[in-house]
């Protein structure tokens, strides 16, 4: 059932907070400016803290330790502890974060679509000349 169909049928009010709450349920996870771009960088493989914030330009420390901690939690993380000398600390993905895969590609996909579609929209009043020419 499409939601963003406005030709088609509209779905029931019990359809309606069903998809409501399980959208909200996934933006609680994975939503937020920094989650997706975390799982994005350890797609690559295991990372360390430290390269992990690196890779990931603008978010702090305090942040990166905030949101690992959150996905470890909520299953896409796993943090592994080296006892050597000195002690290291690895993150990477757990085979469930896969299951974001499409989401992940589908986010991407639709956001190359609108960075492309803004970069080359013409300005408003460049919009309203060629009206302006046109009818003229």
């Amino acid at each position: 059932m499409a939601f963003t169909n406005h030709n088609g049928p509209r779905p029931s009010r019990a359809q309606c907070m069903s998809k409501l709450n399980a959208a909200g349920d996934a933006l609680y996870v994975i939503g937020g400016k920094w989650r997706l771009r975390i799982i994005i960088a350890l797609s690559e493989g295991h990372k360390r803290f430290n390269d992990l914030q690196r890779a990931i330009s603008g978010i702090s420390a305090r942040v990166l330790s905030n949101e690992l901690k959150e996905l470890e939690i909520n299953g896409f993380v796993i943090r592994k502890v080296y006892t050597d000398f000195p002690v290291s600390i690895e993150y990477e993905l757990t085979p469930y974060s896969d299951t974001l895969s499409p989401v992940i590609e589908s986010l991407i996909n639709w956001g190359e679509m609108h960075r492309q579609r803004i970069m080359h929209m013409e300005k408003p009043e460049e919009e309203a000349a060629i009206v302006l020419e046109e009818i003229l």
